[in-house]
């Protein structure tokens, strides 16, 4: 995971990472881009989390019952990050309505879980609540 972050350094731009970890200086829309782009990938890292809890089968296999608390581990404090410049409703909707969503393809793509007409209905409504939150001011 180490090498994931070091990754993400190498595609902001220059000394990106330093101002991230210093507390998001820069002009608004760069501290806004880069809020949602930690966002994004704790939400990533979460569904990551979750997937191994899935495949740990109820903590009796090793390396997936390690690396849930690896990837919980770093999407928190990415989520921690992306809270200093996004509001904590907002941000937390998106976290909840986005991992929901990738959880189910997940789910349905990796687990064959079925694909029911009340949970495409559910999925839409969660886009929609996170729709008009995110209309309602996201960024300070």
């Amino acid at each position: 995971m180490i090498f994931c972050m070091l990754e993400v350094q190498d595609r902001l731009s220059p000394g990106a990472w330093h101002q991230v970890s210093l507390g998001l200086k820069g002009n608004r829309k760069e501290v806004t881009l880069t809020s949602w782009l930690l966002l994004f990938l704790a939400i990533g890292l979460e569904v990551c989390g979750t997937t191994c809890m899935k495949l740990s089968e109820g903590f009796s296999r090793l390396t997936p019952s390690v690396l849930i608390f690896v990837f919980y581990g770093l999407s928190f404090a990415l989520f921690t990050f992306a809270l200093k410049h996004i509001d904590v409703s907002v941000a937390y909707a998106v976290w909840a309505g986005l991992g929901v969503m990738l959880m189910v393809a997940v789910g349905v793509v990796h687990f064959h879980e079925p694909v029911t007409a009340v949970r495409l209905v559910s999925m839409l409504l969660i886009v929609c609540g996170v729709v008009g939150l995110s209309a309602s001011g996201a960024v300070r």
